[in-house]
């Protein structure tokens, strides 16, 4: 019996290498972006600490500290910037492998994804004032001068996981194109989305604020119900 070619897979090897070469350099670029408008960034960043505590503030302790959060932040835009060209290149590599149908759905697939992730983003950062003045406001005799690279991972965490969290609508859509999932599951499933949902906002809303948690919670369930009917209407069709 003759051994597999190992050719194809250096050629795949070779491919995913450019690919990652691709997505670093648009991810530099996006962070070279960010720069440009660091103190904007930062401004905005620090704006919900400033409406939900604004008789404290952020301090430093170390030398580099600022500069380390500088660098996060950079990165942190230059990721969102580079977003597009990130799931281009994921999708050029897959592409090959693809059905004709499947690949009819990519670039849609890839447009809702970066919406939605930018979405997710936005709708994390509004939530984080009254997210702060929760957290802030437990033990009302403690200062909170919050140490500005705690203040900053918490952000840049929160942010992102509201993005990654508007992800599922995506790929609910995706396995159903794919014949996992049929639209009758959906509507019989919505008890269980409701649950898994609600689970999932506490999740990521580390408040235990039942105002913050429902704000992240209903948003999702009416993208479920969105899928749903995308999936009733435009793969039926």
């Amino acid at each position: 019996m003759s051994e597999p070619d190992p050719q194809p897979i250096l050629a795949h090897l070779e491919e995913l290498r450019r690919r990652l070469i691709k997505v670093a350099i648009a991810i530099a670029v996006g962070a070279g972006f960010a720069l440009i408008f660091a103190q904007q960034l930062t401004s905005i960043l620090e704006r919900p600490f400033e409406i939900a505590a604004p008789e404290y503030s952020l301090i430093a302790l170390s030398p580099a500290e600022e500069f380390s959060i500088l660098m996060r932040v950079a990165m942190f835009g230059g990721i969102i910037l580079a977003s597009p060209v990130i799931l281009y290149q994921i999708w050029a590599f897959i592409n090959p492998a693809l059905t004709t149908r499947e690949r009819k759905w990519a670039v849609p697939l890839v447009t809702v994804f970066v919406v939605l992730f930018v979405a997710g983003v936005l709708f994390g950062y509004l939530l984080l004032p009254r997210g702060l003045e929760v957290l802030i406001g437990i033990f009302p005799k403690v200062e909170n001068n919050l140490r500005i690279g705690d203040y900053y991972s918490f952000v840049l965490r929160l942010m992102l996981a509201f993005g990654v969290t508007f992800q599922f609508p995506v790929f609910l859509f995706a396995a159903a194109a794919a014949g996992a999932v049929t639209s009758r599951q959906l509507a019989t499933g919505r008890r269980w989305a409701i649950l898994v949902i609600t689970i999932v906002a506490a999740i990521v809303t580390p408040t235990g604020d039942p105002l913050t948690l429902a704000a992240l919670a209903i948003p999702l369930y009416l993208l479920y119900e969105l899928t749903y009917w995308s999936v009733r209407l435009i793969l039926r069709k």
